[in-house]
């Protein structure tokens, strides 16, 4: 197997100004409180999730330098994660909070599980929950982005996370449709 590592930094000018940046990634579309399991992930009102490389102190995009166009994983996070108004944190951190599936279960997270960014901002493919959040702790879950093993290795990027939100069963669908015609 064939690795290739990518550098973010373009040259020795550039490495004193990253370390001094303060990069972060940012999901930019709010979702659903609640989604249901087998469904495809979507913004509110059936919007695409985009996501967005920042400089956390200019909230500028950034979107011409090499960190620009980075490839990320997409993972599940406890929806304890954090407060929403609170965007400082270790990358050890982060992963602590990471979900993985049931034991015996399907992979919690099916779909495109990487996306890469192009000039700075990149839209989610296809994710769908094959499980509930029902078990976590938080009974919540958010998506949570990260730069992919071997991408910008000597640049520190912030992790992105969205909203948290419940996934149901898709069974529970059509019950809840039921009980809102009954009304």
């Amino acid at each position: 197997m064939v690795v290739f590592w990518r550098e973010c930094r373009a040259n020795a000018k550039s490495t004193a100004k990253n370390d001094a940046r303060n990069l972060q990634l940012q999901v930019q579309t709010k979702l659903s409180v609640s989604i249901f399991t087998g469904k495809k992930l979507e913004g509110k009102g059936g919007t695409r999730i985009s996501v967005a490389l920042i400089d956390a102190n200019t909230r500028d995009v950034i979107t011409s330098d090499p960190e620009s166009s980075v490839k990320l994983d997409i993972v599940v996070l406890e929806g304890d994660f954090n407060k929403e108004d609170e965007d400082n944190w270790a990358q050890e951190e982060f992963e602590k909070y990471m979900v993985k599936e049931r034991q015996g279960k399907a992979p919690l997270l099916t779909g495109n599980l990487q996306v890469t960014l192009k000039g700075g901002v990149g839209e989610l493919g296809e994710l769908i929950f094959t499980d509930n959040s029902s078990w976590t702790r938080s009974k919540k879950f958010r998506i949570g982005l990260k730069v992919a093993p071997d991408f910008c290795k000597n640049t520190r990027i912030r992790e992105g996370k969205t909203n948290a939100f419940r996934v149901k069963e898709h069974r529970g669908e059509c019950r809840s449709f039921i009980v809102l015609y009954r009304l």
